[in-house]
């Protein structure tokens, strides 16, 4: 079995919820079990981050995780925390963090083969006080929509009860962030990412090729003086537009990486997306990147992991100051 060629236990935290239930129907905890790893599931009573905490303190050697994106993320501040190795299972519905391990999204349970012959890797974490994120800090529609009843059951009815006033332009975050170019006085979108997405080209648009560059990526979108007809096209729009490693001041977007981005406000709290959870964040928010804190074991072969045609088609952002 996995945990005895390891020598090591191996308990899996795995939301039965996610994805609609993806690693149960999809195999993953039979597989996981037949390996000789222990399935955890979560529930009302015990959440990820509780249940990754016990595996520890009944002596755990290595974590995994089967869910969506906050699943992964709540299970991964604990490895890191504690300095166990972590592998991720893409059992949840967007699986952006899998994804950009290159772990391959349409066979979850393959993932596991980490736990036999995993290849270990050091990746970075965004930090945002004592919490972790594994993939972006979102402020303004995202993070309203989150916050609808019934935002996982009907995502496009929750975006379209939001999406009206930012449309209209009559509303925005209300904060303040401070960019190489000078401050950006409430805007309407602003997106902070565990590494910087790449934007170069469509057919990668949002990838993250790299998740050890030790840097936030940064986009915030300006609040126009006339609001557009549409935000969602008026931001993909001024993206593709975006083709230099640093956006002129008065682009309607500013794009940068950092070490740490800081958001000011008059304001005691702000509605954010963290990793898909929705949270109230006390101002300022600070979010830094704690590198190489996480140590992943990845299968060897990732199917997700872009060629050389396209990884070449990435370049560096500059470091904003």
């Amino acid at each position: 079995m996995a945990g005895d060629r390891m020598g090591a236990r191996v308990v899996i935290v795995t939301n039965p919820r996610s994805g609609g239930g993806k690693a149960v129907r999809d195999g993953l905890v039979q597989r996981a079990e037949d390996m000789g790893a222990q399935v955890w599931m979560t529930s009302a009573e015990r959440d990820a981050a509780s249940l990754a905490r016990s595996a520890i303190q009944e002596g755990a050697q290595v974590l995994g995780v089967a869910g969506g994106d906050g699943t992964v993320s709540a299970v991964a501040a604990v490895a890191a925390d504690e300095g166990r190795p972590l592998v991720v299972a893409p059992a949840g519905t967007r699986n952006h963090f899998a994804r950009d391990l290159g772990l391959d999204l349409r066979d979850p349970g393959r993932a596991l083969d980490a736990l036999i012959d995993g290849e270990p890797m050091q990746v970075d974490l965004g930090a945002l006080g004592s919490r972790v994120f594994v993939n972006n800090v979102s402020f303004g529609m995202y993070a309203d929509a989150l916050l609808e009843p019934g935002y996982r059951e009907d995502k496009p009815r929750a975006f379209a009860t939001v999406a009206p006033d930012y449309l209209k332009g009559k509303q925005w975050v209300d904060a303040r962030v401070d960019t190489p170019w000078g401050a950006v006085e409430y805007p309407q979108v602003v997106l902070i990412s565990n590494n910087p997405y790449h934007l170069a080209t469509p057919r990668w648009l949002g990838r993250r090729f790299s998740l050890t560059t030790g840097e936030l990526g940064v986009i915030v979108l300006k609040r126009p003086a006339q609001a557009p007809p549409d935000l969602l096209r008026h931001l993909r729009d001024e993206l593709r537009l975006h083709k230099r490693d640093v956006s002129p001041p008065d682009d309607g977007v500013v794009v940068w990486s950092a070490p740490g981005i800081t958001l000011h406000g008059e304001v005691r709290h702000l509605e954010a997306g963290v990793d898909g959870e929705a949270v109230r964040l006390p101002l300022p928010v600070v979010c830094g990147i704690r590198p190489g804190a996480l140590r992943v074991l990845l299968t060897k072969d990732r199917p997700g992991v872009p060629g050389a045609s396209a990884a070449s088609a990435v370049r560096p952002s500059r470091r904003g100051r």
